[in-house]
């Protein structure tokens, strides 16, 4: 049986098994719909195991995502080996992430492999016989966050592979599990945002390589790019550019406190919110306009719960999401929730892109605006004027779904698309008003 055969099925199981008779009717026609991509249908390449993409500032009673990483390498018992490299504090750093993988049942050991470890011999310990088995037989590798580039020039300098990233690669490859918060997260595609902290800087154009952006270790293989801290720091805007310059057709952007667990071609949600899906594969731009432009991006939302298949581009939202509403704007029946259309002053500001998406999906609105500029004369800016306008739109397959079972208002949106262009602002934005004489 195929694997699009097998994720259908266990779809039609999940629909039809835990649903009343008139939602299973729902869920039949939803099977249909689910083909509604969020995603192109192409397989990212992964290796053998499971990769555990955490968008960062994983919380250490985060029950859901520390105990599924212990039960994808086997549950109570399995081996971890856990690389600091990335951490200013490394010893500090192991002794929470041990901490938190052993009471989950793991039995977990730091591996002395960081710049920032005093009284180590760092070269002598990436070759160290000892330190290379424990590591090739552990079932689970576990990276901190910190700085990321610690970890490519450590594992990967230059880009060759020491043989202390062999022995991770040969977890991996026999099907052990890869997790990585924050830098640990940046570091599992081919390539990866070195330090490229001011987002807008990067919509002007600011991508060196061996600066702002860099190889990572490629473990989600080539064909799907990653980043996190990904709402809260707004990073759609630093994610296009680098989609568009290095031709990545698919890229995952993963909220903080949550995590994506790949594998194989199946990614599923974790934690306490989601990550957004951004598809090129339709896009274009102008390259007249002299500065960064993307039109007929598509962009999904997936929420904590949901799952999707990157290869057959078939998505399964969360249980309580079926239970909830579906959410179809082309619908004779739709009846939209929010009826103010909204303008947005920060497209990077903290999750709101992806409120945009969900308030835009839920209304009779075809469209929403917002914009991104540095409201300051920075003396470093070299393009102080320069800003971005934001189109969100719907599209042909944009639809959703909506729940407040965990207390919130949580949407998952599915195939939105997204234009941006360049535009200048005026100087100055605004000025006092005058008192009247």
């Amino acid at each position: 049986m195929s694997g699009y055969s097998v994720f259908a099925r266990s779809i039609y199981s999940n629909l039809a098994g835990g649903l009343s008779a008139k939602r299973s009717a729902v869920g039949l026609s939803l099977l249909v719909g689910l083909a509604f991509s969020c995603a192109p249908a192409v397989a990212a390449t992964p290796g053998q195991g499971a990769v555990f993409v955490i968008g960062g500032a994983l919380k250490y009673d985060n029950q859901e995502v520390w105990k599924r990483i212990v039960d994808e390498a086997g549950g109570p018992g399995a081996r971890f080996a856990v690389f600091a490299t990335a951490a200013a504090n490394p010893d500090r750093s192991a002794v929470q992430i041990i901490a938190a993988l052993n009471a989950q049942g793991a039995k977990a050991e730091a591996i002395p492999v960081a710049p920032r470890l005093k009284g180590v011999d760092l070269q002598a310990n990436l070759k160290d016989p000892d330190l290379l088995a424990k590591v090739a037989s552990a079932q689970g590798v576990f990276f901190s966050g910190g700085a990321q580039e610690l970890i490519v020039d450590t594992l990967q300098p230059g880009g060759e592979k020491t043989e202390m990233l062999k022995a991770i690669w040969a977890v991996y490859q026999r099907g052990g599990v890869l997790a990585g918060t924050s830098a640990g997260a940046a570091i599992m595609s081919s390539t990866m945002f070195r330090d490229a902290q001011d987002t807008l800087q990067v919509m002007k154009g600011q991508m060196r390589r061996g600066k702002e952006v860099d190889r990572g270790l490629g473990f989600v293989g080539t064909r799907l790019f990653v980043d996190q801290h990904f709402l809260k720091r707004g990073r759609i805007g630093r994610l296009l550019p680098l989609m568009q310059a290095e031709g990545y057709q698919l890229g995952l952007g993963v909220e903080e406190n949550s995590a994506a667990l790949l594998r194989g071609d199946d990614l599923q949600v974790l934690g306490a919110k989601g990550v957004l899906l951004v598809d090129l594969s339709q896009a274009s731009s102008d390259a007249r306009l002299g500065a960064f432009n993307i039109r007929n991006a598509q962009l999904s939302y997936l929420d904590r719960g949901d799952s999707h298949n990157l290869k057959t581009a078939v998505t399964l939202p969360s249980e309580s999401k079926r239970a909830g509403h579906v959410i179809d704007p082309a619908a004779k029946d739709f009846k939209p929730y929010h009826h103010k259309q909204a303008f947005y002053l920060d497209m990077l500001g903290d999750t709101t892109i992806v409120n945009a998406m969900g308030q835009l999906l839920d209304s009779p609105y075809p469209e929403a605006l917002g914009v991104a500029f540095n409201g300051l004369h920075a003396a470093d800016d070299a393009q102080p004027d320069l800003g971005f306008e934001f189109r969100l739109y719907k599209g042909e397959g944009s639809r959703g779904w909506y729940s407040g079972a965990m207390g919130g208002e949580d949407y998952t949106v599915l195939r939105l698309r997204l234009d941006v262009q360049p535009i200048l602002i005026n100087r100055p934005f605004y000025k006092p008003l005058a008192a009247k004489p």
